[in-house]
């Protein structure tokens, strides 16, 4: 998921009373409330949703029809489901049945005996009630309704009867949609079959194939036009690239769209083959501020490379292997994040993604608390930004930095193609595991530190040189973490490059204390020491300055387009007068930012926009006599 709106709704999650809970063991039945915060039958294995939804707007409504089957371990005469209150349940059928209650946001189906496998059918109708993020949402485009569900985290149960956990996938599932005649249903998978109806009314049947975790079955309904292309992925084969977008607005996103083909190729190539290869991919617009990864067709809200990418790359990360739970989630967001720093070196190589990363990097720094939820209570939670997206994606990027481009690409492959991980779920010790079995080391320092852990290391050096009689040096480096934090200390492999007028020599430390010296020898005399020249770790550092050279430059704001904030960055050379002011595309002038005299360095600047109306705008940056410009996208 992609949020440029970041967290606009706070999630009431639906409550399961003590009582309740309670009365549930003293029958026998099994029941779990994860750390998801939702309460679930962990008894029951789902095998396979169906869908017969049919959409009315005039009024707004839903009648529908779940067929739901898995399976039942240990036997039991009864089973729970999760389904809002605001839907109502006039009958449920199947075999054994002996009734069914739906209180407390539960529909418990009782059997005249204990069972090991269910085959249900449960008629129901109702306004879904919507939270999070939206969960099925009536809207409108251009006077036509538009219907669209977001389901992630929680939001599954607000419209179809579900276990409501990404841990359980089903095989397979189908989605029906019946809508008005002028309409088009979008879904997950294949459409096999489109029916006219004689009530004015089309029925879509979609199916998929594939397993699919119960938050990314989705629907997207409005008066779409449709632009296809192709992935060709062989010689002889190729597959079908759907867009779905509202009319009117295809020549304004119709380049972006190109551009997806091309990125199946990348990621192909980078992770293995697209993971839903005999089905599709594709996006469907709908009238929410972000994107949503729905398996084979993500839900669009703003067309851009980067969110493009985002939500491309979940299909890997997130739903050919999905976090088991949402404590995990940076499984699937940190891994889509980075994808976009890997696209953009991809298309325009190392400085694109060296300023992706430091962008990241200064988000990354903000972020509060482990890296693993302890708390996945509501969305703010879940989908931090700054620890979730940005710090995930660092985590990433360091490994690779551990690793090594080869070994981290195969670290990647091994685990989307994983046994026991392809097409199912993923805690942070399944990455681990994997990563330590392809790269043969202990990597047990690395993911204790930065997923459990909090914050990030500040490291402080300072040197010394000796001339020896042969005219070689050697150098004493002390290298120390000023951070106060848990763990007191990092652990990690440190790059240390020593500088001479006759070029450059780089040491590999391994740095497990806080205060550690470390000694070389080198032909040339030292000039300077620099730690970590390429940025492979997220930190602070001071004591080898210059860190790099100082320039003068203006970044890319991130995140763009954004909502409600934006960083922009940039650096400059010499101690002078700055100023950094924010335009519109007539030339006035919206406000300074920066109006100063600022020393070389680099630095960030947040910008909140207060009663601004959508659009472009222009940011300045003035640097004594050197100027420098870029647009940005502010979406409300």
């Amino acid at each position: 998921m992609k949020v440029t709106l970041y967290i606009l709704f706070i999630l009431s999650l639906p409550a399961i009373t003590n009582a309740f809970t309670d009365d549930l063991c003293s029958k026998g039945k099994t029941s779990y409330k994860s750390s998801d915060s939702v309460v679930y039958d962990s008894s029951i294995d789902i095998n396979y949703y169906k869908l017969n939804l049919n959409i009315t707007t005039a009024p707004n409504f839903l009648y529908s029809i779940a067929d739901v089957k898995g399976s039942i371990s240990p036997l039991s005469n009864s089973i729970f489901l999760n389904l809002s209150n605001s839907m109502f349940v006039d009958s449920v059928t199947g075999a054994g049945l002996s009734g069914f209650t739906h209180s407390n946001d539960l529909l418990v189906i009782n059997f005249s005996s204990n069972i090991s496998s269910f085959d249900l059918k449960i008629y129901y109708k109702g306004l879904p009630s919507g939270s999070g993020f939206g969960s099925f949402v009536f809207a409108a485009q251009n006077s036509y309704p538009v219907i669209w569900s977001l389901s992630e985290p929680y939001g599954a149960s607000d419209w179809f009867p579900n276990k409501n956990t990404p841990s359980d996938k089903a095989d397979s599932s189908e989605v029906w949609i019946t809508c008005s005649s002028n309409l088009t249903g979008v879904s997950n998978g294949l459409l096999y079959e489109t029916i006219v109806n004689p009530d004015n009314t089309k029925t879509y049947k979609w199916k998929s194939r594939y397993p699919i975790a119960n938050y990314l079955i989705s629907i997207a309904i409005t008066n779409y036009e449709q632009y296809d292309n192709y992935y060709r992925y062989s010689i002889n084969d190729s597959m079908i690239v759907n867009h779905y977008v509202y009319p009117g607005t295809l020549n304004s996103v119709i380049a972006e769209l190109d551009k997806t083909p091309g990125m199946l190729q990348v990621f192909s190539d980078r992770y293995s083959q697209y993971p839903f290869i005999e089905e599709k991919y594709g996006h469907a617009q709908f009238s929410w501020g972000g994107a949503m990864e729905h398996q084979t067709i993500s839900s669009m809200g703003v067309f851009n490379q980067g969110i493009i990418v985002h939500e491309l790359a979940h299909q890997w990360f997130g739903d050919k292997v999905t976090c088991r739970n949402f404590n995990n989630i940076w499984l699937n967001e940190g891994f889509a994040t980075y994808s976009e720093a890997i696209f953009a070196e991809y298309l325009d190589g190392k400085e694109a993604f060296d300023d992706m990363i430091r962008s990241r990097m200064i988000s990354s720094k903000k972020a509060v608390g482990s890296l693993y939820l302890l708390s996945t209570d509501n969305e703010s939670e879940i989908f931090n930004y700054n620890r979730t997206y940005a710090k995930g994606a660092m985590v990433v990027h360091m490994l690779r930095g551990i690793t090594g481009d080869s070994v981290f690409y195969n670290i990647l492959r091994s685990y989307l193609n994983d046994p026991a991980l392809a097409y199912s779920t993923a805690v942070t010790e399944d990455l681990q595991r994997v990563a330590e079995t392809v790269s043969g080391r202990n990597l047990n320092y690395f993911f204790q530190e930065w997923i459990y852990g909090e914050n990030y290391p500040k490291y402080e050096i300072s040197w010394d040189k000796f001339k020896n009689p042969n005219n070689t040096f050697d150098v004493k480096v002390k290298v120390s973490q000023k951070q106060n934090t848990n763990p007191t200390y990092f652990t990690m492999p440190i790059d240390l490059q020593i500088t001479s007028n006759k070029g450059d020599t780089t040491f590999t430390v391994f740095n497990n204390a806080q205060v550690q010296e470390f000694s070389f020898t080198v032909k040339d005399e030292p000039l300077y020491i620099t730690l970590d020249p390429d940025n492979k770790i997220l930190k602070d550092k001071t004591g080898d300055e210059p860190v790099e050279p100082i320039d003068f430059k203006l970044f890319q704001n991130y995140p763009n387009p954004f909502n409600p904030e934006t960083n922009i960055t940039y650096m400059i050379r010499e101690f002078t007068d700055v100023k950094l002011i924010i335009y519109d595309l007539l030339g006035r002038e919206i406000t300074k930012l920066v109006n100063q005299k600022q020393h070389p360095g680099t630095y960030s600047v947040p910008f909140s926009p207060q009663n601004l109306a959508s659009g472009v705008y222009l940011y300045k940056l003035i640097s004594g006599n050197i100027t420098d410009s870029k647009k940005m996208v502010y979406i409300r």
